[in-house]
């Protein structure tokens, strides 16, 4: 049992970085009907940029713990200033690569998503070279053990923030006159502008919140797993797209539930079958929702628009 529970929380830990970066697809599909396939390279990006902004506040890969409040401080800053940063690449990715694609074949923009995620990744490797960075373990981490199982401060720093990214997500969409904006330009984006809606603007904004979130968990990642690589993105950006597909895309809190459902399907195969097939199993669970439950489990089958 304590074998079971140990792996729970390590699948719940999993699954809240997929549930953050899954968010950021969420929103950009509810609104565009575009899958962003470059959102996963924003993530690494946002870890990337963790690291300079780290560096530059004199933190390094082999700096010592800072605590109390001072840790704290460092953290916030790092976390606002990624997220800031990388809510400005996705602005810039939707106005210069999608933007003049909204009307185009469905095929143009996916081709055009691809590429710019191909764009980050060589980026990120002429950046950073094409080995894996330690990310600065700068935060302490102590561990609770009860019954034979162990929680450690990094997985509750995970599943900590990507709950409260989600509140404040719900609370933002559906509380705030942008947040009614994106609920009308997702609906209907014809009819938003005919009612003054800047549908730009609004598009522009789901954007920059998505892959602010994307930066979040690129934070987030780092301190839970210690390393990163430019291309880290591409499997984890996958995985948190059948999160969201398993949810129910263009559902915030679908594509939670799917990022932690995925989480825990992984550790689960890892500790009961073998690490060689997770990535077997979280793909077919992805095929079977999308034959038998192309909805996801918490989305709505609607009416085609005609």
């Amino acid at each position: 049992m304590a074998t079971f529970l140990q792996q729970l929380i390590n699948g719940i830990a999993q699954g809240g970085m997929y549930a953050l970066i899954a968010l950021g697809y969420t929103m950009v599909y509810g609104i565009v009907e575009l899958i962003n396939f470059a959102h996963g390279d924003v993530f690494t990006l946002g870890s990337f940029l963790c690291i300079a902004i780290l560096a530059l506040l004199g933190v390094s890969a082999s700096g010592q713990v800072i605590g109390g409040w001072q840790g704290a401080l460092i953290a916030l800053l790092v976390i606002l200033l990624a997220a800031l940063l990388c809510g400005v690449v996705g602005v810039l990715i939707e106005r210069f690569a999608y933007r003049r694609l909204r009307n185009a074949p469905r095929l143009a923009p996916l081709i055009t998503a691809i590429g710019v995620s191909f764009l980050l990744q060589g980026v990120m490797r002429n950046w950073k070279g094409p080995s894996e960075i330690s990310f600065p373990q700068f935060l302490p981490n102590p561990t609770f053990s009860y019954g034979g199982v162990h929680i450690d401060a990094r997985e509750l720093l995970v599943v900590v923030v990507s709950i409260a990214m989600m509140i404040a997500l719900q609370l933002f969409i559906y509380n705030t006159k942008l947040g009614k904006a994106m609920r009308a330009s997702a609906q209907d984006r014809d009819a938003a502008q005919l009612m003054g809606i800047n549908v730009n603007s609004t598009i522009a904004w789901t954007f920059f919140i998505g892959s602010a979130l994307a930066g979040v968990a690129g934070f987030i990642s780092g301190m839970y797993f210690g390393t990163t690589m430019f291309t880290n993105g591409y499997q984890a950006g996958l995985k948190a797209f059948t999160a969201a597909v398993l949810g129910g895309i263009g559902n915030i809190a679908g594509a939670m539930l799917g990022g932690f459902l995925i989480g825990i399907v992984e550790a689960m195969t890892a500790q009961y079958i073998s690490d060689q097939w997770t990535n077997v199993v979280v793909f077919s669970i992805l095929v079977l929702i999308l034959v038998l439950r192309p909805s996801g489990l918490l989305g709505e089958q609607l009416p085609e628009k005609v």
